[in-house]
């Protein structure tokens, strides 16, 4: 059975980790360009100062630039994320949000750079906001590519 965007945000959302943190899925776009994602600010999410836990900031933006990737690319490709940054720029309360975007364009620019099997570092970025639309912080995913072993191995 092939997930869809709609189960999978549902599934993500329910997920033990994403559950306790106060995390929610919104939505995957149905063509993997776009996941929207909210963090909810209460008693078992925030820090001793009473605002967002940097710990649930980071894991809201964990995984979702490389699902994004893995699914627009397909199974012929090693997809997932390797390293992350983020800069906190002001408290964070209520409810937060993150967008993800990766165009189709810059998928068929990553494919062609993982051709052959060549490793492909690739760096996105997004904001968490605030109800307000105040930047709360600045994320930074960098997400690891390669094209199969298999794949390449039927070219050659």
């Amino acid at each position: 059975m092939r997930i869809t965007p709609r189960r999978l945000a549902i599934g993500m959302s329910l997920w033990i980790p994403n559950l306790f943190s106060g995390i929610r899925i919104r939505r995957f776009s149905d063509d993997w360009t776009h996941a929207t994602v909210e963090l909810h600010v209460n008693v078992l999410t925030r820090n001793y100062v009473k605002t967002a836990f940097g710990g649930s900031m980071s894991a809201m933006t964990d995984p979702y630039f490389f699902m994004l990737v893995m699914h627009q690319l397909g199974r012929d490709y090693v997809v997932w994320d390797t390293r992350g940054e983020i800069e906190f720029l002001k408290p964070g309360r209520g409810v937060l949000t993150a967008e993800f975007a990766v165009s189709p364009e810059k998928v068929a620019e990553i494919r062609e750079s993982a051709r052959g099997g060549a490793k492909v570092l690739e760096w996105f970025e997004t904001v968490i906001t605030d109800r307000d639309g105040d930047v709360v912080a600045k994320v930074r995913r960098e997400v690891y590519i390669r094209e199969k072993k298999r794949v390449t191995a039927t070219r050659g």
